[in-house]
């Protein structure tokens, strides 16, 4: 496939895995990006919320993440952008696998879930 294709990729996660194996059957390669390693900044998560179609960066963290609990994220008086930078300064915070495609992106869970976007 010609348009590129990029996964927020955590190899220690089995659906992020599977995620990446289905892409390759499908025959794309994706543009891989270990989001742990080289977390995305206040923009780049702004943007995947919007291609996400999500209202608040709240639906793109887990949830159940001690981390979550710890820093009191489910406060309703947090605004986005400290939302959005508590997922900056701690990437495990990111819901995975996500995959970017034609200005789109989806959530691998399902994993088939990134296939309308393809």
């Amino acid at each position: 496939m010609s348009h590129a294709v990029t996964i927020y990729h955590n190899p220690r996660c089995s659906k992020s895995r599977e995620t990446l194996g289905l892409l390759k059957e499908k025959g794309v390669e994706p543009e891989v990006v270990l989001y742990l390693d080289t977390p995305p900044d206040a923009a780049a998560l702004t943007s995947l919320l919007k291609m996400l179609g999500m209202v608040s960066a709240r639906e793109l963290m887990r949830k159940k993440e001690d981390l979550y609990q710890t820093l009191n994220l489910a406060d309703d008086t947090l605004s986005e952008a400290a939302l959005i930078q508590a997922m900056v300064d701690n990437p495990k915070l990111i819901e995975r696998p996500i995959v970017v495609s034609h200005g789109k992106a989806r959530i691998g869970r399902p994993p088939e879930q990134v296939l309308d976007i393809l």
